[in-house]
């Protein structure tokens, strides 16, 4: 017997289901009920996919996620420019996938693939545009919608009902504001909220729970005073950092965040006269 064969007899399909014949499906695999699995894609050890899903066609999948009902992923993007080019999905593992989100596939302006790294959450009615390209450890709470070609770096959190603009970055250790549009680039280690999103404050809680070290931590809020409170340009506290922090791995994510930043980021909003000033 082949080894797909063996495969095959290792996966759990639903009768109602439908598997296109070019499938690959791992070792553990289950389909539910009046499932569709397109063309060409590629399902990784012990993931779950449970009733009334669609992956589309050239969509891999790693392992170990767990994918709920009536999820869409790998769907042609909604760009009228896109003209059914062959270009791909890509989940990585140990993803947790709720109910309605959808997922598209990348169009053919940018790296024809649209990704999702490992360890994430995507809560119910999430939507990730084509060419996306999401990291690790991510929670995007309900209804969260990214437009196209959004890069979000790890360890962040969008909360609910949060709109990101297209080509938006959001950097790592973030937390964006429920209810927030976000136009311009959030830089590591804060917070930001509103319409449009501007940087609140420091992180500081989600990065104690990350657990960076005090010499870390001050090294972070050291960093963000100088960009965020020293009343320089970006482009002159960039150099400060340069110059005065050039051993610290987290000033180093601050400046080539700033420096790759091609919309622009998102400023410190400004304090109302009977709001405390954060210590951070």
């Amino acid at each position: 017997m082949s080894e797909s064969a063996n495969r095959l007899k290792e996966v759990k399909i639903d009768p109602t289901a439908c598997v296109h014949p070019t499938a690959e499906l791992d070792a553990g695999v289950e389909i539910g009920p009046f499932t569709v699995i397109g063309e060409g894609v590629r399902i990784g050890a012990n993931t779950k996919i449970s009733s009334h899903v669609v992956i589309d066609k050239w969509t891999t999948i790693g392992k170990d996620n767990h994918i709920f009902q009536f999820v869409s992923i790998g769907a042609p993007p909604q760009d009228l420019g896109y003209k059914n080019e062959k270009t791909e999905t890509i989940i990585g593992d140990r993803n947790v996938i709720r109910e309605f989100v959808t997922i598209h596939r990348a169009t053919t302006k940018d790296r024809l693939k649209t990704e999702c790294g490992s360890n994430n959450l995507f809560m119910n009615y999430v939507h990730i545009a084509h060419d996306c390209r999401l990291g690790d450890n991510l929670i995007m709470a309900n209804t969260a919608t990214l437009g196209g070609h959004v890069t979000i770096d790890n360890n962040a959190i969008v909360g609910g009902l949060v709109a990101v603009h297209q080509h938006v970055r959001i950097g790592a250790y973030c937390i964006i504001g429920g209810a927030s549009a976000v136009s311009k680039d959030v830089p590591p280690y804060v917070m930001a909220v509103g319409n449009r999103a501007s940087v609140y404050r420091l992180n500081s809680v989600g990065i104690r729970r990350q657990g960076f070290t005090r010499e870390e931590i001050d090294e972070i809020k050291r960093a963000y005073k100088i960009v965020f409170r020293s009343s320089l340009s970006m482009a002159a506290a960039v150099e400060r950092l340069r110059q005065e922090m050039p051993e610290s791995k987290h000033a180093r994510r601050f400046v080539d965040f700033i420096a790759g930043s091609k919309r622009g980021i998102a400023r410190e909003r400004t304090k109302r006269k009977n709001e405390v000033q954060d210590e951070d």
